[in-house]
């Protein structure tokens, strides 16, 4: 098998996956870069700038683009450096979020990711609410979430701001990092074994680009201060890059998020919220709202403060969020049946009356 494919991961099961294919003659490719118009992918010949083909890109309205990390099978011009992506191999994981300002519009940040790396830095913009999304998302994916937590060297107690962070990871590693000291770098690379791909996902300014030049050895993504005002980053990686690392894995560097809207993540929040759900389950009625019945487990560990009453509110809204997504999932998927239904009714009433018109 070409040795440059199976840098980025190819596999035999990617070869079984990919037969009817290369039956049609087309060649695998991973997406390495992606971007708007066209896509950097890693094929056996080097990487080509690949567009989608007419029929893909008329399909992708309904099921969305090809993402960084994807598995395509492509016609390749290598004389030209061009290729054409024909199809996408299913995936294996995937981070999906919601736009922040849709309950419709879905988007996969990153595609057959063994680890996910949910980053936030130790400052003042270390957010425990936005991390507890981030992570749903993150055990949803079907990759392994590790937290890491970058800038340590402006925090006054790393240790203990750790172990804070340890309560809600939900049991997964919190790595303490400084890129500026050297420090806990080594740690992630425990953590990718060769072969694998990790993604980076954390909010613009924790410092992503900074581990992956620390991981590569180089100054390879470019890198920005954050603002002083507010110690919130700046945008430095404007689209998401498979880079592959020394050690034979790879990672996926990501644009910075504010902000990921859950979707079909059930059981990611209840791996996040997994403390909760227990105490739910010794509440005296199965039915219980946790307002004002008798002998509700929830309320009773907020009053004796085993339960942080932020997390609670948190949990509730994240909660009511999945919840509105299904029923406008549900509501769109209805409404796309009845236009299928409408168009097969007109086309058999004009075929119909074409039929009539050649008798």
């Amino acid at each position: 098998m070409p040795l440059l494919i199976e840098q980025y991961g190819w596999s035999e099961a990617l070869r079984r996956a990919f037969e009817p294919h290369a039956r049609a003659g087309y060649v695998p490719g991973r997406i390495v870069v992606q971007q708007r118009e066209a896509n950097l992918v890693a094929t056996d010949a080097g990487n080509l700038s690949a567009s989608l083909s007419g029929r893909l890109r008329h399909e992708a309205r309904e099921a969305g683009h090809p993402a960084a990390g994807d598995w395509v099978a492509v016609s390749a011009n290598t004389g030209e450096g061009k290729a054409t992506i024909h199809a996408v191999l299913p995936r294996r994981t995937a981070f999906v979020r919601r736009a922040a300002d849709s309950v419709q519009t879905l988007q996969v940040i990153a595609a057959n990711i063994d680890v996910v790396f949910v980053v936030t830095s130790m400052n003042a913009d270390l957010n425990p609410r936005r991390l507890e999304r981030f992570l749903a998302a993150a055990w949803q994916s079907g990759a392994r979430p590790v937290v890491v937590l970058t800038k340590a060297d402006l925090c006054e107690h790393p240790e203990g701001r750790a172990a804070e962070i340890a309560t809600l990871a939900a049991g997964c590693p919190v790595l303490i990092v400084s890129a500026r000291q050297d420090v806990g770098v080594g740690g992630l690379m425990g953590h990718i074994s060769p072969g694998e791909t990790c993604v980076l996902i954390g909010s613009s300014g924790v410092g992503k680009s900074t581990l992956v030049n620390a991981l590569l050895g180089e100054e390879r993504m470019a890198t920005q201060e954050i603002r002083a005002a507010d110690s919130r980053g700046r945008h430095t990686t404007s689209h998401r890059q498979l880079v592959l690392l020394p050690g034979g894995g790879l990672i996926l560097d990501t644009p910075g998020i504010r902000e990921v809207g859950l979707v079909d993540a059930d059981v990611g929040l209840s791996t996040v919220f997994d403390d909760i759900e227990r105490l739910a389950r010794n509440c005296r009625f199965s039915d219980c709202t946790h307002g004002t019945e008798p002998g509700c487990a929830v309320r009773d560990a907020m009053d004796g403060g085993l339960l942080d009453a932020d997390r609670w509110a948190h949990f509730q809204k994240l909660s009511q969020e999945l919840a509105a997504a299904e029923l406008s999932k549900a509501g769109t998927a209805q409404e796309v049946g009845r236009r299928r239904l409408a168009a097969q009714q007109r086309t058999y009433r004009s075929t119909k009356r074409d039929l009539r018109n050649l008798s």
